[in-house]
Parts: structure tokens; C-alpha cells; sequence
């Protein structure tokens, strides 16, 4: 983990709990997130040198495999990810998932140093458009592209934020709410 990338802890919590409910339940979550990785380079950095946690609103929890929760989907989208991430089940609301934690780099929630794909593209291209749906519209077309041209300018800014996983983490936490 590169030193001078800012580090977050984000977890997502089930919205029924109460305020202080979130907080324990998101303080297990960091708990076992540390048993499981704290040797890694990344939590030692963020454990040692920025400390900051993201807690989120996660939904519902639920492992009825017709109608899982949204918290159970998260977490299954980043453990399919391979994004290091850890959950605690309370055994106080019979073992259902309350919380997830996980460590994301600057590069996933800065968006003014690190900007989506649209605006990236704006910034460091040239393009005719009447409206700002259709940056939106070009962006999905060369991010979709088997082109060889379109694949490589989408990999210049995949290497901007640090990767696929990053592109991951950014599309998962867009437009969620603090808990």
C-alpha cells in the first residue's frame, strides 16, 4: 500500500439499529476485520497512520436465499471481488449480519483528485456533445468498447484509481447514505 494514499475504513450497518446499536455493531465488524488481516501492509497503515471509519447504511439483513438483505448482497459482491472485507453476525438478533468493514484507498472516495470515468474523460479529451447525458452515454460505450483504442484510454483511468477492485468500491458506495 502505497504511504501517502489517504486510508478509510468503510462498513455498512442495518438500518433498524439504533445510533449507538450502528456503532457497536460496526466496532465488532472492525474487530474482526483486524483478527483476519492485521498483518497486512494496508491495515497496519491505516491502524497506524489515519484511523478514519466511514460507517454506512447498509439495509436490510436477511439470508433467505429468495429475498436476501442488501447488507448480505454487499458483502457477497465484495467477498465475489476479492476485496478484503469481514462481518459480524449478533447473536442477540439470531445471528443475522449487522455490520461490515472493509479499507478503501483515496482513490475510491476522492473523486475531485480521483473523478469518475465521465468526468475524466471530459478533462482529458475532447468531445462534441449537446448535453451532459451524453459524456454519460460516450463514457458507457468506451467503458463497454472491445476496441483496442477504447479499452486502453479506459485502462489509463482504471490505473488512475488503482484498478478494477477500485472501480468496484467506487460503483458500490456511490450514492449511499451515512448511517
Amino acid at each position: 500500500m502505497d504511504k501517502e494514499l489517504e486510508l478509510r475504513m468503510y462498513g455498512f450497518v442495518n438500518y433498524q439499529l439504533t445510533g449507538i446499536q450502528k456503532g457497536i455493531q460496526f466496532a465488532h465488524a472492525i474487530v474482526e476485520y483486524g483478527l483476519k488481516y492485521s498483518s497486512t501492509k494496508e491495515y497496519k497503515e491505516w491502524a497506524n497512520n489515519h484511523k478514519t471509519v466511514i460507517l454506512l447504511n447498509g439495509g436490510t439483513t436477511n439470508t433467505n436465499i429468495l429475498h436476501l438483505g442488501t447488507m448480505n448482497i454487499l458483502y457477497n459482491s465484495l467477498i465475489e471481488n476479492e476485496i478484503p472485507c469481514s462481518c459480524f453476525h449478533e447473536p442477540d438478533l439470531g445471528d443475522q449480519m449487522s455490520a461490515i468493514a472493509f479499507i478503501v484507498d483515496e482513490r475510491v472516495f476522492n473523486r475531485d483528485k480521483y473523478p469518475d470515468f465521465k468526468d475524466w474523460l471530459v478533462s482529458n479529451f475532447e468531445f462534441n456533445y449537446d448535453k451532459i447525458d451524453d459524456i454519460s452515454n460516450i463514457a458507457k460505450k468506451i467503458e463497454q468498447s472491445t476496441v483496442k483504442d477504447d479499452i486502453n484510454v479506459f485502462n489509463k483511468w482504471l490505473k488512475l484509481i488503482g484498478g478494477k477492485k477500485n472501480a468496484i468500491l467506487r460503483d458500490l458506495l456511490k450514492n449511499k447514505q451515512l448511517a
